[in-house]
């Protein structure tokens, strides 16, 4: 019954954020890494807004496939990702949300 919510969501988070880290990384161009680190922000926003009103991703209650590929990306986030591939317009520890995830 959830399905539909939980692939909504990857359908955007796969490529704003848990590859849109790798686009910043390795973009050829700086119009490349504009491009994914306006994205990367972005979803971010949103991301800290839906989880400012829920405390998973689709509910209170239940921890889904969507959870688990999101997680993975914020754990390295600050440490790695804001270091090595200059993703640093958000954190996960300036995001109140998104640490308490």
């Amino acid at each position: 019954e959830l399905r539909e919510e939980i692939d909504a969501l990857n359908d955007w988070i796969y490529p704003t954020l848990n590859n849109g880290v790798y686009r910043c990384g390795f973009a050829a161009s700086q119009f490349a890494y504009d491009e994914a680190i306006e994205e990367l922000t972005n979803s971010f926003d949103r991301l800290e807004s839906i989880l400012s009103k829920r405390r998973f991703l689709v509910s209170d209650t239940s921890l889904t496939e969507a959870d688990v590929r999101l997680f993975v990306t914020l754990i390295r986030f600050d440490e790695v990702y804001t270091v090595y591939f200059k993703t640093n317009t958000r954190s996960v520890t300036a995001s109140p949300a998104l640490l308490n995830y």
